[in-house]
């Protein structure tokens, strides 16, 4: 059995991975790409303490997919934001979306 500390191990790089990501990159889709391995991290923290403290409650795994639902339309509005940012500016780069400055 594998203990608890290595899911929150690999869970932390994720999150490091894609904090990283987010911080790093002027592209919006990389950003949204950031995002999601955050989410993916969180999710594998809530499976893990489900496992691991209570096995006869699914509130880890409801949990789960409450954040995998958010995740789906996070992604499904970010895309759509960026399509149309990029169709009105020819651009995909985070720091030169200024739309709202006026």
């Amino acid at each position: 059995m594998i203990p608890l500390s290595w899911y929150l191990l690999f869970a932390a790089a994720l999150f490091s991975i894609g904090l990283f990501g987010v911080l790093s990159r002027k592209n919006a889709v990389a950003i949204l790409m950031g995002v999601e391995l955050m989410l993916n991290a969180v999710n594998v923290n809530l499976i893990a303490f489900w496992r691991y403290l209570t096995l006869d409650q699914m509130a880890g795994q409801v949990f789960a997919i409450i954040v995998f639902a958010v995740a789906a339309s996070e992604v499904a509005v970010g895309l759509a934001l960026v399509i149309s940012v990029y169709r009105r500016r020819q651009s995909a780069i985070a720091d030169e979306v200024n739309l709202l400055k006026y």
